[in-house]
């Protein structure tokens, strides 16, 4: 299978407080904080690509534009939505989208580039 333009992915999740901008760092409020929903759109988008890649390949994120539009309270059921956009060698362009239960929360795009697992993780750790 090859990675094709229209490829859709989606993850969902409760809220819960350790989700919130106060519990992670980015905000003082008891409300889903833009991280975890930027991490739920990378997860969609992984999702999108996930039954086309090969053995011993992943992709990482490499850049991402996100408007978090909405603010959702603990306990709301969230979710997100990536469809590629592009494909160009190895980097993938996601629309990313994320909503709760009373509508869209967030959107933006979102990058990927198709790496070996192994090779990477290698390049990496030469770092110590």
């Amino acid at each position: 299978m090859e990675i094709t333009v229209g490829m859709l992915g989606t993850a969902e999740t409760q809220v819960e407080r350790s989700d919130t901008a106060l519990e992670v760092g980015s905000g003082d409020l008891l409300v889903y904080a833009t991280p975890c929903m930027v991490a739920m759109m990378e997860g969609a988008a992984c999702n999108a690509i996930a039954p086309a890649l090969k053995e011993g390949q992943t992709s990482v994120g490499t850049e991402l534009s996100i408007s978090h539009t909405a603010a959702t309270p603990v306990g709301l059921e969230v979710r997100a939505e990536a469809e590629v956009t592009a494909v160009e060698g190895k980097k993938i362009t996601f629309r990313v989208t994320a909503f709760d239960e009373q509508g869209e929360i967030g959107h933006g795009t979102h990058q990927r580039v198709l790496v070996t697992s192994q090779k990477f993780l290698e390049k990496a750790y030469d770092k110590l």
